[in-house]
């Protein structure tokens, strides 16, 4: 092993990690707001550690000056979402960014390992401005469903124990797993429109709420004690009756009444 400082070596990987996870937080944020789904449900990083760069570089008699660009996933990324359909739009969004490159993509879910490993991989380059300059980092970004990525978890942690060595009936036993993890995925894709809809119900619902309970604090700002105390006990007995059309028409008037304190305090 050469005498690199692995501190300094890797700081542009963590960099990359964490400017990536802010850009696709972003990004599902942006979607978000401007269509009420995205197909990015949460967004993960890591940097791989020593022990495993090392580990990795020997298995693929990759020499030590040549680690950065013969390890391509030192910088990793990881992006979980809810349907199969998701995965390929999540790898269009990638595609289509203009501040990173695209080196060359693995289709594990079309094509999935032997093992039943399903998961798509993108490698890209990203440009990383340090303080000696730009500096191109690898970083592997992994595109994922919930489903494959919990089986992924457990084969991981079961190749660490057995060192990449599955006892065989182990082994046939994550095979099936991973039959039933994708028959899970095309169950969920069968009935998306429902769970959609019930998504955005829920997400509308909420953000109902909240706006209810934030304009009666705001009658308690205008001093309009009298009237924030009945709306907040229309809204506990409608919330009671899990009247969602009444909490709605409560929304308006209250709506309705706070302009009114605005108006009466501007005069």
């Amino acid at each position: 092993m050469d005498g690199r400082d692995w501190t300094l070596f890797l700081q542009p990987y963590e960099q990359t990690v964490e400017e990536l996870k802010v850009k696709f937080k972003t990004l599902r944020t942006e979607l978000r707001t401007r269509d009420a789904y995205t197909p990015v449900e949460f967004v993960t990083g890591r940097v791989k550690r020593v022990s495993s760069i090392l580990d990795k570089a020997k298995r693929l008699n990759v020499p030590m000056e040549k680690i950065e660009t013969g390890i391509e996933d030192i910088a990793g990324i990881r992006i979980m979402c809810q349907f199969v359909d998701d995965i390929h739009q999540v790898a269009g969004l990638i595609r289509s960014r203009k501040d990173l490159t695209l080196v060359y993509e693995k289709d594990y879910i079309t094509n999935f390992k032997e093992s039943g490993y399903r998961s798509y991989h993108m490698i890209v380059e990203y440009p990383v401005q340090t303080g000696l300059g730009q500096k191109n980092v690898l970083a592997e970004i992994q595109i994922r469903t919930l489903a494959m990525n919990f089986w992924a978890t457990i084969e991981h942690s079961l190749n660490y124990k057995y060192k990449e060595s599955l006892p065989e009936d182990v082994r046939l036993r994550l095979k099936k797993a991973a039959e039933a993890a994708s028959q899970l995925d095309e169950e969920m894709s069968n009935i998306r429109h429902e769970i959609l809809d019930a998504q955005v119900d829920f997400e509308k619902k909420s953000n109902i709420v909240s706006s209810v309970l934030s304009n009666i604090q705001e009658l308690y700002f205008f001093r309009r004690v009298r009237e924030a105390v009945q709306f907040q006990l229309r809204f506990n007995e409608l919330w009671e009756l899990e009247d969602t059309y009444g909490i709605r028409k409560l929304a308006d008037d209250l709506s309705k009444s706070l302009d009114r304190a605005k108006k009466g305090s501007d005069g």
